[in-house]
């Protein structure tokens, strides 16, 4: 039996990825993809995740956990993949579509569907998408990119490795200062003292002993399901775990009397979830001044100061000519970067970016980075950047890597040699 092809499909902001998807799925004919032509394929993706979660949650019926009793929403996202995976495998299609297929794991659950998915290529082909070249698989043996709706193919695979790397990416000016700083008296924002917490009887962190100080910027890592989620919750005041905790925020002990207001008025926090909601109709400009009113978009009138600081920052991100768009005209990349300079406007004494990459190509990816290793250079703010991924370029002074165990996840600090 000869050895099948597998193809990568490297997709950017422009890409028309589902209509591609749904002709392959449909068997409309594609010149440069032939070969599948009569072949049955199956897709797996975080959208197929959904439907069937939707599927169990609206009408009870269970596709992907017929033999276990856990919901699927309540798995990580490794076990949901897994499970999808099987299920498709034993219906064994000609093909599988892998759209995007390693996004949202941490890095062991990664190498470890890689070698599945390569022993699988053994057998029946395998069609990746993918918007960045580190998933790309090791067994592929065809190579395309999908602009808009044109599928380029690659002669070779070096030529298509050498004309989709791409250089550092910086960005000109400087941060723009705030219209009324935040005096913070505290050096030390938070602070985790032996730290333990448990949900319905299972210990999810364990003795946790970590600080953040002023100007500091740290990456919080962890595999899925280690903590990192309750440990930002905490901070933020959206939990009420951090309660009878030796946790202190801003030089206040938690349940001293401080309020989430309070807490909230301090932290600049950004996640791709609350830009993917949005559905209302603002202007740039206005996306950025409502940063300074704690909202996400703008309920009242600007004044001309607060017009003139988003126009900086829009300048700052190439973004200034595109002032009156509206907000959700953007593409994903230039999305995160207006809802970060939003977190960022107030220069709050601590900004938390929790997975803002996810879902972003190679080049949006890095301009992101860019954008967050300037803000830790020009500003006083300590940042949190929270990511499965280590990002090409990424600067972090410090690293907070949660292991998890039988008895709950430990922390290690790697602190930067640079």
């Amino acid at each position: 039996m000869d050895q099948p092809k597998n193809y990568a499909i490297l997709t950017n902001n422009t890409s028309q990825t589902q209509e591609l998807v749904a002709r392959l799925l449909g068997n409309i004919a594609i010149n440069e993809l032939d070969h599948l032509k009569n072949k049955r394929g199956l897709l797996f993706s975080r959208s197929e995740i959904e439907r069937f979660m939707d599927e169990e949650e609206r009408h009870d019926i269970k596709i992907l956990t017929k033999d276990r009793n856990q919901p699927l929403k309540t798995m990580s996202s490794g076990e949901q993949k897994k499970a999808l995976l099987n299920y498709l495998l034993n219906q064994e299609p000609d093909f599988l579509i892998l759209v995007n297929p390693f996004d949202n794991l941490d890095v062991a659950t990664q190498a470890s569907l890689k070698e599945q998915l390569s022993e699988i290529s053994k057998s029946r082909t395998l069609v990746q998408f993918a918007s960045r070249l580190d998933d790309i698989l090791p067994v592929i043996t065809d190579f395309f990119k999908l602009n808009g709706n044109e599928l380029e193919k690659y002669a070779s695979p070096k030529e298509f490795w050498e004309a989709n790397s791409h250089d550092a990416i910086q960005f000109k000016g400087t941060i723009p200062p705030p219209i009324n700083p935040i005096k913070e008296e505290n050096d030390e924002l938070v602070n985790f003292t032996n730290v333990s917490v448990s949900f319905d009887g299972r210990q999810v962190l364990n003795s946790i002993n970590w600080s953040v100080k002023q100007g500091e910027f740290w990456q919080l890592i962890g595999p899925n399901g280690s903590g990192k989620t309750t440990m930002l919750s905490m901070i933020t005041g959206d939990s009420h775990k951090g309660y009878g905790q030796n946790l202190t925020l801003f030089g206040q002990k938690k349940g001293s009397g401080e309020s989430v207001w309070d807490l909230k008025q301090k932290i600049g926090y950004f996640t791709p979830s609350v830009t993917d909601k949005f559905r209302g109709y603002h202007s740039l400009e206005n996306m950025i001044i409502s940063g300074l009113h704690d909202s996400i978009g703008l309920y009242v009138l600007p004044t001309e100061i607060e017009k003139r600081l988003a126009g900086e920052w829009l300048k700052l991100l190439g973004l200034y000519d595109k002032r009156d768009t509206h907000f959700r005209e953007l593409t994903r990349g230039e999305k995160r970067l207006v809802m970060t300079a939003r977190a960022m406007v107030k220069h709050p004494p601590l900004l938390i970016l929790d997975e803002p990459t996810a879902g972003l190509d190679d080049k949006s990816a890095a301009l992101f980075v860019a954008l967050v290793n300037k803000i830790a250079k020009e500003s006083d703010s300590a940042i949190l950047f929270v990511s499965h991924r280590k990002e090409t370029g990424h600067d972090p002074h410090h690293i907070f890597e949660l292991h998890p165990s039988k008895n709950g996840s430990t922390g290690v600090i790697i602190t930067s040699s640079t």
